[in-house]
């Protein structure tokens, strides 16, 4: 029996796709949920598995071609043989090879533990076109799943994940290259640009000192860790610093709607995470509800699944203010680009040392960090823009404030 494989719903307020990818083709044999293509959104990459078991019959819409929810995209023979041609009893012929390999008594430990981790479908897919064994990788995804950057990673000879997953090197080849934008970069672009054309964007800075929260972080890691199975890093203390300063401020927390502006009760903050791909946002809903802990835990789970390429269309949806994070990169001053409609953008940077006159006098080298506080003027006037930065300066160079709610 012929069974269509078509566009699933892709989520609130995208209707098209592009086909990235197919990872089979006319002839070759499919399991039910097994991937089959690879769709990529003006927002994420989403898998489309196979419906059912049998052999892939005909691919409808190819590589590189857009298509809307409900379109038609191949069809799978259920139940046929996973033929190429008609080869598949030849090749199923020697199945009893098992029993002979099973004599090699350390191929059966060896399979064992590979089939025991947790792996990303486009981690096995990597594993499979590079040859790694999977009991060799070490996943970094929660509860150790083996991710497609650790696969590439694996793949690449142990090389830095960071650059061989995010920004692997060009290849060799003509002096011009001319590429098509992918859909996710093309939003990426318009976005951009309807925020420098909608806004009347305005950014403020300011400095400051993080001693006390790298002393905190330094007295309580390895307890918080070993307690919380995740690391506690910075962004934690400026998320929970902006909730403070957005209540103090909401208009930094609003939206202008037509001739009206949207107040919100609620503070869900978008953390900017950096893909191979391309930028992308994904939303950490009521943190003013979450401790220390449960904000983490959330980031460390959106990270992984933004480099995957796994995260839904609801986490990236929503969002009253973002914070994003250039001092990961290395950058020392930025000035971030409003994510509309939101009014307002926390920009954070490499914390350096450097010289600071205190209060008695005496010049102590610090370990300072920029920070940068792009904001819409129609709605949030300069005032309230400054005092806003200085409250999230204030919580976290006083970090007690922050658990006290002061």
């Amino acid at each position: 029996m012929a069974t269509e494989i078509k566009v699933p719903a892709l989520g609130e307020s995208v209707s098209e796709a592009t086909v990235a990818k197919w990872f089979k083709q006319p002839g070759d044999a499919v399991n039910a949920d097994e991937p089959l293509v690879e769709l990529e959104t003006d927002k994420v990459t989403v898998e489309v598995p196979a419906p059912v078991s049998g052999a892939l019959a005909s691919i409808a819409a190819t590589e590189g071609s857009d298509v809307e929810v409900g379109a038609l995209l191949g069809i799978i023979n259920e139940g046929a043989a996973g033929a190429k041609g008609e080869t598949a009893p030849a090749e199923k012929a020697p199945a009893p090879a098992p029993a002979a390999k099973q004599p090699s008594a350390p191929a059966a430990p060896a399979a064992a533990p590979a089939a025991s981790k947790p792996t990303s479908p486009t981690a096995r897919k990597v594993m499979a076109e590079k040859g790694v064994d999977a009991s060799t990788v070490q996943g970094t995804g929660p509860a150790g799943r083996i991710t497609k950057a650790d696969a590439v990673n694996a793949s690449a000879g142990g090389k830095s994940k960071k650059s061989a997953a995010t920004y692997p090197p060009r290849v060799d080849g003509p002096r011009e290259e001319r590429v098509p934008m992918t859909r996710l970069r093309k939003r990426i672009a318009e976005r951009l640009k309807e925020a420098q054309d909608t806004a009347a964007m305005l950014t403020t800075f300011n400095e400051v000192d993080m001693g006390a929260v790298m002393e905190m972080r330094a007295k309580f890691k390895d307890k918080f860790e070993k307690r919380h199975g995740v690391k506690l890093g910075f962004m934690s203390f400026f998320a929970k610093a902006c909730v403070t300063a957005l209540r103090e401020f909401p208009a930094v927390n609003a939206e202008i709607d037509g001739d009206d502006i949207i107040y919100k009760n609620y503070y869900d903050i978008g953390i900017a995470v950096g893909t191979g791909q391309g930028l992308v946002v994904p939303v950490v809903r009521n943190v003013d509800e979450l401790n220390f802990a449960e904000i983490e835990q959330t980031i460390n789970d959106y990270g992984t699944r933004a480099r995957e390429g796994r995260l839904s269309m609801e986490e990236l949806t929503g969002g009253t203010f973002t914070i994003t994070n250039g001092g990961v990169f290395g950058s020392l001053l930025s000035t971030p680009i409003l994510n509309p409609p939101q009014p307002g953008i926390l920009g954070m940077h490499k914390i350096q040392q450097r010289p600071m006159v205190m209060a008695d006098g005496s010049i102590e080298a610090r370990p300072m960090m920029y920070l940068a506080m792009s904001y819409d003027h129609r709605i949030v006037d300069g005032r309230e823009a400054v005092s806003f930065l200085v409250r999230v300066k204030e919580c976290i160079e006083n970090p007690e404030r922050i658990m006290l709610d002061t």
